[in-house]
């Protein structure tokens, strides 16, 4: 990395700064100075610099001048930027005008500015490293009696992963102006991609239309009662996107995903092999029941063979701790993130997380609790979280047995917190505990009914924060408890 020149500039004064922090006041002159030449060379830079890494607090504000003007297409030098700093007082103190003439006639060649940068940049991951290590060192010096060592470990881990993914440990306000330059670009990336989707694909192509693929930030709660697939549907979608993942290097070295995801599955309920069986049996298209009791043959062992392979290739993670406590759930995630990145949350399901260290006596209020955490780890990392969830047993006790908000198992705030919510509901599973005695017509009625509805799946979204409520139809293989879209031209199975 290249250094900064000696430039003989006026000394700036910064009575704020924490003593002995690192800092290079002269690369930080430097890369202003470049830029206030050749505009074009913040195009180099302007995706992860920002002016929170600059040490002195007038270049802070200088250069958020700067590219308020650059991303509105206006020319950013000297004269005009001056009347902007006229009743601030540092800019006086430094020379005024001057002080801007100086950058300029002392800026180093436009090639450079990538150098200055990056080292700004990290002397401000240090310091903030320095902050954190603070307080880090108060808090386990003088304890908090309700926050046990673990708690202290796992705040610390999260502060250190905000640094490591965006150099700061609060990212506190922002302006408007940033947040609408964030929604334009999704909506230019979703108007770029075939189909138009904003958010990530599910694979299933009439769920997608319907909710615009999942999102990051949102918490999204898929809820049925037991055996209408709950855990199959979560194992199709994470797969199709870990399959589908594809990725493209930044000019910061950092990953831009382009498709699919990288995902994690938190498998509170069933074992890492046994959400594997799940997946060959899927891909394969041999009966998970079949693949348990070894009855195979030669060529379906193949396949499972070849679906062995695909699998094993996608970014896929698997969780498979019972009684996972919420702030476990949320460290492994960061640490996944971190290290391999991540784009994906699947948590089964909701009911099996712990709030702490045991189980709360009020289980409503912890499972409030575990929905605002889960919700909030959606927001900071980035990420959609589907969680899924179970049904109290009310649904049976009714005529009509299609789900509904009220029906979710120790609701609390789980609809509150929800951006989305989405039933399964297979009618056959219900029309076929129903099958009146062979040889009468209510028998023949029963079956007319059964080949309607056979092989089918209703999506019921009870709520969607951002689009309409309403119903999507799947198709679904029951024997290797596989969801997929049904054609349009007949009721099949579309295996794509």
């Amino acid at each position: 990395m290249a250094s900064a020149p000696a430039l003989d500039f006026i000394p700036v004064p910064n009575d704020t700064a924490i003593p002995h922090a690192p800092a290079n006041v002269e690369a930080e002159q430097a890369l202003l100075g470049t830029i206030l030449y050749d505009n074009s060379a913040f195009e180099r830079i302007g995706d992860y610099l920002q002016a929170r890494h600059f040490y002195e607090p007038f270049h802070q504000r200088l250069y958020t001048v700067i590219e308020t003007h650059i991303r509105k297409g206006q020319l950013a030098e000297p004269i005009l930027l001056a009347e902007q700093f006229s009743r601030d007082s540092a800019f006086e103190e430094l020379g005024g005008v001057r002080y801007f003439a100086d950058l300029v006639d002392r800026a180093p060649p436009a090639a450079n500015v990538q150098d200055y940068a990056r080292a700004i940049y990290e002397l401000a991951i240090r310091r903030d490293l320095i902050r954190i290590g603070g307080d880090i060192s108060v808090s386990a010096a003088a304890p908090d009696p309700d926050k046990s060592a673990r708690d202290q470990i796992e705040s610390a881990e999260a502060q250190l992963y905000a640094l490591a993914e965006t150099g700061t440990t609060n990212q506190g306000f922002i302006p408007f102006a940033d947040a609408l330059h964030g929604a334009v670009a999704m909506a230019a990336e979703a108007h770029s991609r075939d189909g138009g989707l904003a958010g990530i694909s599910c694979g299933l192509i009439d769920l997608d239309q319907k909710i615009g693929g999942l999102h990051p930030s949102d918490l999204v709660i898929l809820a049925a009662r037991p055996s209408m697939g709950k855990t199959s549907l979560a194992c199709n979608i994470a797969f199709d996107i870990a399959k589908h993942y594809a990725w493209e290097p930044q000019p910061d070295g950092t990953k831009k995903r382009v498709a699919g995801g990288v995902v994690a599955f938190f498998s509170l309920e069933m074992s890492a092999e046994q959400l594997a069986m799940r997946l060959l049996a899927e891909v394969s298209g041999v009966s998970g029941d079949r693949l348990r009791k070894g009855e195979i043959d030669a060529v379906e062992f193949g396949r499972i063979r070849d679906a062995a392979l695909e699998i094993q290739e996608a970014p896929l993670y698997i969780d498979a701790t019972g009684g996972l406590s919420m702030a476990k759930l949320a460290a492994r995630a960061r640490r996944l993130k971190r290290q391999h990145g991540l784009d994906v949350i699947f948590v089964d399901y909701l009911q099996l997380v712990t709030g702490g260290e045991g189980r709360s006596d009020n289980r409503v209020q912890e499972v409030s609790m575990i929905t605002q955490s889960l919700k909030a780890l959606a927001k900071e990392l980035s990420v959609p979280v589907i969680a899924l969830s179970q049904l109290s047993r009310q649904v049976e006790n009714r005529e009509d047995k299609k789900p509904q908000l009220s029906d979710l198992r120790e609701s609390g705030s789980i609809e509150q917190d929800a951006d989305m919510v989405m039933f399964i509901y297979r009618e056959s599973y219900y029309l076929s505990r129903m099958e009146p005695r062979e040889g009468t017509q209510e028998h023949l009625t029963w079956q007319e009914q059964m080949d309607q509805v056979a092989g089918q799946a209703d999506i019921i979204i009870g709520k969607q924060r951002h689009g309409p409520i309403g119903n999507v139809k799947l198709a679904f293989n029951e024997e290797i408890t596989k969801f997929g879209n049904l054609a349009r031209d007949a009721r099949r199975f579309d295996v794509r």
